[in-house]
């Protein structure tokens, strides 16, 4: 890849103002954004330039959000079809009422861009480690949606380019910039629920699926870079059920709703919870049901994974949870927080507990807080301009991906696993560790 064109004078200036407010040491507080917002209306030379990566499903509502943020500016966005790229051009371009929002085809030119600070990353997982390492590369702070990665190797890749080049990180598990979510760490932090027993958690799926359609090969369609969609997946030929949302199902992309499509969510929540981002489970099984068609993970499942000290962290799909638990028949995918003194329940819905007074705690000014975020996408511009950590940093990306990654192969070998936090690897299972990377196709690689 290309080595990044000089900036103008007063670009390196600016940028090398946010590149040092990022590589200096982290607070462990973001500072509340009405105090940065201050007069309401930003100057546009302070204002963070970005720029978006994959602007489809995902990627048009980040558009649409970053679009709201007076103190920043969209200047260029990126994706592989060409109809999804000029409508988010115009989008962007009809907003601020002038025709400055390029297009890039290749994400790759984008990111040679010397004007841009940060870039929103909302393609699918198989390319999240590629484009933020070379993302981080180039000095830009990464906005990046979940899952972090196909296998552990290639988020664990990411997470070395983002400390290596000081970059603010922050990942797409907007769950801990609610009310609801930050209230039960809080709660359970302070020892409210007593000793945590186990973290239960309902994610989608569990019923019996549906025949997906039959896959009809033929070449893609004019307006798709049909290549650059797959990335460094295998090469398979092109139909159109493989890139329909079928993709999520399928494991060179993928773990469905153990992963992206929902599990990602909850697993990062019961870490946030109980304050473990720094580490991971050391004993993993579980049992699941299998697709049988295009698609090949996991439609249901129960896996526990137990901390060395701590809870055991117990993932289902919603169908098995309500049969284990009745609190989650109080509504759609959830968490329920066990412990000696009572119970949590939180979803995006809301939060039940047991007693009902645990819900209307007040935590104390000398009690563990944790950061405060009630705005995901500000919480991530406020980190960059006020060099502190962001709600959803790298290492809990990387643990978060860790347990998905842990669950998907304790049940494809079907045996008790036993992982070492430290290595990061499983220990005296060479099978299973060889499942932790995959080969990728040229011309890709993950180089720091």
């Amino acid at each position: 890849m290309s080595i990044i064109p000089p900036a103008p004078p007063s670009q390196v200036n600016r940028r090398q103002f946010l590149r040092a407010a990022t590589v200096a040491a982290v607070a462990p507080m973001i500072v509340p954004r009405h105090v940065i917002a201050g007069s309401q209306v930003t100057p546009p030379s302070d204002r963070i330039t970005i720029g978006h990566i994959g602007v489809g499903r995902m990627g048009g509502g980040h558009v649409s959000g970053f679009l709201k943020m007076p103190d920043a500016r969209i200047l260029a966005i990126s994706d592989v079809r060409l109809e999804t790229l000029e409508r988010a051009q115009g989008a962007v371009n009809q907003k601020y009422g002038d025709s400055n929002c390029a297009a890039h085809p290749d994400f790759r030119e984008l990111l040679a861009r010397p004007d841009i600070d940060a870039v929103v990353i909302a393609t699918g997982e198989r390319w999240h480690p590629l484009v933020g390492i070379e993302a981080a590369r180039r000095g830009k702070h990464i906005y990046c949606e979940k899952p972090l990665s196909v296998t552990l190797a290639e988020g664990l890749a990411l997470r070395e380019a983002v400390k290596k080049h000081g970059v603010v990180f922050q990942w797409g598990t907007q769950q801990r910039s609610s009310q609801y979510y930050r209230h039960t760490a809080e709660l359970v932090r302070n020892g409210y629920v007593g000793d945590v027993r186990n973290i239960m958690i309902g994610s989608a799926g569990g019923g019996p699926p549906k025949p997906e359609a039959p896959e009809t090969l033929k070449d893609p369609p004019a307006g798709l870079n049909y290549d650059m969609w797959l990335g460094p997946s295998p090469y398979v030929p092109y139909s159109d059920v493989r890139v329909s949302l079928t993709w999520l199902f399928i494991r060179d992309y993928g773990l469905g709703c153990l992963g992206g499509a929902w599990g990602i969510h909850d697993l990062d929540a019961a870490q946030f919870f109980h304050d473990t981002d720094e580490t991971a489970p050391i004993e993993i099984e579980g049992r699941a049901r299998y697709y049988e068609d295009i698609r090949d993970v996991p439609y249901s499942w129960t896996v526990e994974q137990k901390y060395a000290s701590g809870p055991t962290v117990i993932h289902m799909d919603l169908v098995t949870a309500k049969k284990r638990a009745k609190q989650f028949e109080l509504g759609s995918m959830a968490s329920l927080v066990t412990g000696s003194k009572g119970w949590i329940w939180v979803s995006r819905q809301g939060v039940r507990t047991e007693p009902a007074s645990l819900a209307d705690t007040v935590i104390g000014a000398n009690e563990k807080r944790v950061i405060f975020s009630d705005d995901h996408k500000q919480n991530f511009l406020d980190a960059i301009r006020k060099k502190a950590q962001p709600i959803s940093p790298i290492t809990a990306a990387v643990h978060a991906e860790t347990m998905c990654q842990q669950s998907a192969i304790a049940m494809q070998l079907q045996r008790k696993m036993r992982w070492d936090p430290k290595a990061e690897r499983f220990i005296d299972d060479e099978q299973a560790n060889r499942l932790l990377s995959r080969a990728i196709r040229a011309p890709w690689s993950y180089t720091i």
